[in-house]
């Protein structure tokens, strides 16, 4: 079993919603995380960064693709997070995935398998 593990993906029509849930483990949700983000991959494509909330503050931050429609959000009791995906264009097809990132380091500590969104026309 993963440290963060993806849920939620499915198939949907543009213009639908979904919501993505990562549940982490204890491990990946201590005191030595300091935030959670949401990234997505197309076939052949790079890994793109959508959102990440901070674990501590509840800040958060957007890529600009996705300011207004996305809302990213955790739950600390529940050691997960969410991502609520509204207005889905058929260009967000892709894997997301959840990772976890821990102070003072610049790479993400923590990656989880992914689940697939797929936007039809």
């Amino acid at each position: 079993q993963g440290q963060l593990e993806e849920s939620g993906g499915g198939l949907v029509q543009a213009g639908d919603s979904l919501t993505l849930s990562c549940t982490a483990s204890s491990r990946a949700f201590d005191s030595t995380i300091m935030s959670l983000s949401w990234f997505r991959q197309t076939p052949g494509q790079e890994r793109e960064f959508v959102a990440t909330v901070s674990k501590n503050t509840g800040a958060t931050s957007y890529a600009d693709s996705v300011k207004g429609r996305f809302t990213i959000s955790r739950d600390i009791a529940k050691k997960t997070v969410l991502l609520q995906m509204n207005s889905l264009r058929p260009e967000e097809t892709a894997i997301y995935y959840c990772a976890a990132k821990r102070f003072s380091r610049s790479k993400y500590s923590f990656w989880g398998q992914g689940t697939q969104v797929t936007v039809t026309p």
